[in-house]
């Protein structure tokens, strides 16, 4: 008989140099604020979410942490666990959490009652806190190459690409999302333009980010990506497979960071962390397209 599995997902939340831990009275313990997923939800989608509920607190995502994995009962339970800086609201009391208290990490590790957790908040602040993101998306799926008799460069999304921008339009926020580029095909800034249009913001054209004057000269695309690092604010930057994979490892390499296989599906998102000085990269987690399936 196959074992059933459950998709949970949770953060160390923090701020001012503190985490957050929650007492469960139901099983008299103190952990990291989790839970499981909702039925069509992604794991991000679920973090913030059960922060929300456990905590009171709004949250954005930073980078991946660890992936726990453990069995409940007759179920393997998987819970993926990500930074998540704390922007606002308060605790207040509730079915699942009684008690929430704002620690310093090695405080907090202290109290909490599984090795697990210890573990996460351990990897947690393996790093400062506060990073710098960078959403590096591909573009959606674009309409057939061979069905389009106009340029290349304004060969537009299918309705499939439509569907995969808006579940990227829900998916970024998540991640802090405020300032919009792209690479200057028509189908990257379609991408992203929805979001732009929810943010209030105009998308930005990138030519050295896109596969044609990307190829001519890769160095002068990663000076620019490490000049929208320093910029204030999240940028989300939409580009081609040309140019994702190639970027990631030339940045992966300055820095000594060691990736495995740096994938770039249509419509997936790349979340890469940064720290000053530098910028350093310090961490990048694939994300493949959110699209729900059907």
């Amino acid at each position: 008989m196959a074992q059933s599995s459950i998709a949970a997902a949770g953060a160390v939340v923090w701020r001012d140099g503190t985490v957050a831990v929650a007492h469960r009275p139901r099983y008299d313990d103190w952990s990291l604020p989790k839970g499981k997923l909702d039925r069509g939800e992604t794991v991000p989608q679920a973090a913030v979410r059960e922060v929300a509920e456990e905590t009171g607190f709004d949250v954005v995502l930073g980078r991946h942490l660890n992936t726990v994995r453990y069995c409940v009962g007759e179920a393997a339970k998987q819970v993926d666990y990500f930074a998540a800086r704390a922007i606002g609201g308060h605790f207040e009391p509730n079915d699942e959490v009684d008690e929430l208290r704002w620690l310093p990490p090695a405080q907090a590790a202290a109290i909490l009652t599984y090795p697990q957790d210890v573990a996460v908040l351990a990897e947690f602040t393996r790093l400062p806190a506060e990073t710098r993101s960078v959403l590096l998306v591909r573009h959606a799926k674009a309409g057939k190459r061979e069905d389009w008799h106009g340029p290349d460069s304004l060969r537009p999304l299918s309705a499939a690409g439509k569907r995969q921008a808006d579940a990227l339009r829900d998916l970024l926020p998540l991640f802090g999302a405020e300032r919009m580029h792209s690479a200057p095909p028509e189908r990257c800034v379609q991408t992203i333009a929805g979001l732009a249009g929810d943010l209030g913001r105009t998308v930005a054209e990138e030519p050295l980010l896109g596969e044609l004057d990307y190829s001519g000269d890769p160095e002068a695309g990663r000076r620019r990506l490490l000049e929208l690092v320093a910029a204030e604010g999240t940028p989300v930057i939409c580009s081609q497979g040309g140019v994702i994979p190639g970027l990631i490892c030339a940045l992966a390499k300055q820095s000594g960071l060691d990736l495995p296989e740096v994938r770039a599906k249509k419509g997936s998102l790349w979340v890469l962390s940064f720290v000053h000085p530098g910028p350093e990269l310090v961490a990048a987690d694939y994300y493949p397209s959110p699209l729900p399936k059907p």
